[in-house]
């Protein structure tokens, strides 16, 4: 087989995400392996640790068109997909397209607008497609949302529903840097800011490939039904009201690839299904209350799973396909 293009391209483009965001490399690579398998970003963590400023450079790394939309109460629909407007001069509705119609989309502080506006991105964000005033427009490959969110401050705030949740493939937390690595940061911002000088270090095409080439990673059976297992023990926990769902599934699996790609295999291990199954998974169980009541978190949960399940033992991959 010729060797992977995903590597090498994921590691330009960590490397040069790092020069904006310190210390965070675990976190660039599961946000780069989401992007690679196709999937959505939710970045939940507290003011000031850099949410925002992964996802620009992010954006800014590969050479894809690029919106921020500032999410606040008064936001409207039409305002993240845009509207038809009267023509005067045709006598005809034209249709502007809104910061939708990006590459690559930065919901800032999704949680601050209202449920209306935040079913605006489900269909895009499901098929890759959105419908305005009857019209259904195709949006461009690879399309990406990222979207940002401060668990701590519930003030004017509406939380995002099941179903929205559902639709972004991973939630990640970025914690506080240690002391060095934000002296390394403040040592940066010395003079400028580092993101105002950062350029593209791949194409649109290269991200293609990549997501092309993540579908050709194989997935033995064995670690297929243990992909299952894990899933479905998340519905049949008794601490859980609400399970993982066959999206779960297909996320946990493209991501499995997805991660395994970047780590330069062109098959999935157990331990890459363990990896991504915490990020993957959290966001979509909801706990009983009596559980919560007892301080029971859906981290808690998924690791209790996958410390019980038996992991796979996978024969030589010379016969594998």
């Amino acid at each position: 087989m010729p060797p992977s293009p995903v590597t090498p391209i994921a590691k330009k483009i960590i490397g040069n995400i790092e020069k904006v965001v310190i210390g965070k490399r675990q976190e660039i690579i599961l946000a780069l392996t989401a992007y690679f398998c196709e999937g959505h970003i939710l970045l939940e963590d507290v003011p000031g640790v850099a949410k925002t400023m992964l996802a620009r450079a992010l954006a800014s790394s590969v050479g894809c068109s690029f919106k921020r939309v500032q999410c606040t109460p008064d936001l409207l629909p039409n305002d993240i997909t845009g509207a038809s407007i009267f023509n005067p001069k045709t006598t005809e509705f034209e249709f502007r397209p809104g910061p939708l119609f990006a590459q690559i989309l930065l919901a800032d502080e999704i949680n601050r607008t209202t449920p209306r506006t935040q079913a605006a991105l489900l269909e895009a964000m499901a098929e890759r497609r959105c419908t305005v005033d009857g019209e259904t427009y195709l949006l461009e490959p690879p399309f990406l949302v990222i979207a940002t969110q401060n668990p701590v401050d519930h003030e004017g705030t509406f939380p995002l529903p099941e179903a929205q949740l559902d639709r972004f493939l991973v939630r990640l937390s970025l914690g506080y840097p240690t002391a060095e690595e934000e002296g390394r940061m403040l040592d940066l911002l010395r003079s400028e800011h580092p993101i105002d000088k950062l350029e593209p270090v791949v194409s649109a095409r290269d991200v293609l490939a990549c997501q092309q080439a993540v579908r050709d990673v194989y997935v033995d059976p064995k670690v297929r039904d243990y992909i299952l297992s894990i899933v479905h023990a998340t519905r049949e926990h008794d601490d859980v009201a609400l399970g993982g769902s066959p999206r779960a599934s297909i996320g946990l699996y493209r991501a499995a690839q997805a991660l395994a790609a970047i780590r330069g295999h062109d098959f999935v291990l157990p331990d890459d299904v363990k990896r991504i199954a915490p990020p993957v998974l959290c966001h979509r169980l909801i706990i009983r209350p009596e559980s919560r009541l007892r301080k029971i978190t859906p981290a808690q949960v998924v690791q209790e799973i996958l410390t019980e399940l038996s992991v796979p033992t996978l024969s030589s991959r010379a016969d594998s396909p």
